[in-house]
């Protein structure tokens, strides 16, 4: 599986990337181990994922999203946190390809 997800930075700015493992991912990012832009923004927060089967669903969905507003971006952010709250359940969306 891959993952496309949204950071929130410590100065409120938004990142966007993907992975194969979140968690890990996240992780190095706090570490100061991954993309040079949250390097100076420590710590981050997930704040959005989305699942994929294949790479190129997630390299695809991370370039769309990077397209969008900011405030688009955050409206997606609070739609999945809604979706979140109301199955009590991670923001995981998973989308299969056809």
């Amino acid at each position: 599986m891959y993952y496309t997800y949204i950071l929130k930075c410590s100065d409120g700015s938004l990142y966007c990337g993907y992975t194969n493992d979140v968690d890990k991912r996240v992780a190095a990012h706090n570490a100061g181990n991954a993309a040079k832009y949250t390097k100076s923004r420590l710590p981050v927060l997930l704040a959005y994922q989305v699942c994929f089967e294949t790479k190129t669903e997630a390299m695809k969905t991370e370039y769309a999203i990077k397209q969008l507003s900011r405030q688009e971006k955050l409206r997606l952010i609070d739609k999945s946190s809604e979706y979140k709250t109301v199955l009590n359940k991670q923001p995981v969306l998973l989308l299969r390809s056809k």
